[in-house]
This record gives C-alpha cells, sequence and structure tokens, in this order.
C-alpha cells in the first residue's frame, strides 16, 4: 500500500461515522474514543466547521484522520491517525499541512495539540512538523456531564 495516492476530503456525516470511529477503536495508541465521539457530537462539531475534519481515503477506505477545531481565536488538533500499514511515509504530514492550512485560512494564528506522555512517536512526529512543547503550561481538564 502506498500512501501517496490517498485522498485528502472532508469527512461526510453520517456516511463516515462508522468506518471512523471503528478506525480510531482500532488505533494502537494515541486515540481515546469517548463520549465526544458519539455521533451526536461529531454531527455538532461537524455544523461548526466541517472543513477542519479530513479524512484520507485509499481505494475506497479511511486511511487516516485529523480533527481542527478553531474557535475564533485559537486551533486545536484532535484525533491524527493513520493506519499503521501508511505510516512513515507522509500522510500523517499531508493531513497536518492540509488542517494547518485550513486553520490559517481562517485566522488561525496559534494552534494547540495534545500527546500522551508515552507517545514517543507522536511526540518526534509532531517535532518534526514544527511543533513545540509547551513547558510552561498545566493542562487542566474536566467532564461536564
Amino acid at each position: 500500500m502506498n500512501s501517496s495516492s490517498a485522498a485528502l476530503r472532508e469527512f461526510r456525516f453520517p456516511d463516515d461515522y462508522d468506518e471512523v470511529r471503528q478506525f480510531w477503536e482500532g488505533v494502537e495508541k494515541g486515540i481515546h474514543v469517548g463520549a465526544s465521539d458519539a455521533p451526536a457530537e461529531i454531527q455538532k462539531k461537524i455544523q461548526r466547521d466541517p472543513d477542519l475534519f479530513l479524512v484520507a481515503e485509499l481505494d475506497h477506505k479511511i486511511v487516516g484522520t485529523v480533527i481542527g477545531g478553531f474557535d475564533g481565536r485559537r486551533g486545536m488538533i484532535y484525533h491524527l491517525a493513520v493506519a499503521s500499514a501508511l505510516r512513515g511515509q507522509g500522510l500523517g504530514s499531508r493531513l497536518m499541512n492540509e488542517v494547518e492550512a485550513r486553520l490559517r485560512t481562517k485566522g488561525c494564528l496559534k494552534c494547540y495539540l495534545i500527546v500522551l506522555r508515552d507517545n514517543k512517536e507522536a511526540v518526534n512526529f509532531y517535532e518534526g512538523l514544527g511543533w513545540g512543547l509547551m513547558e510552561q503550561v498545566l493542562l487542566f481538564g474536566k467532564e461536564l456531564k
């Protein structure tokens, strides 16, 4: 399989949902599928900025994803994933470059992403794309259920 022939396109809800969810659930590490990945939550995401949820498709199969978010001030990147057989071939970089370009078009000047501490491969990947660790920041979270 060669990732250079993978097509990047916008996620289509609900048509792509089941395949994308299964893809995320099959990723070895780095993506935790949770309540914010439920159909109703993904639908809210698509209503806000559908152009920032991208999939990579090869032979009619989804082999990569990335979700960008923009609140008008800052951007966020979520769920960058590439099929294990295609990693190291530039598909993750293509997805990131495209979502970053789309964020810039919206006026985004600064963007964040979260990497789990034990995911050294992801750390190396993002550093290679020019992302830097923000050591001065503490990340806080709260479930608003």
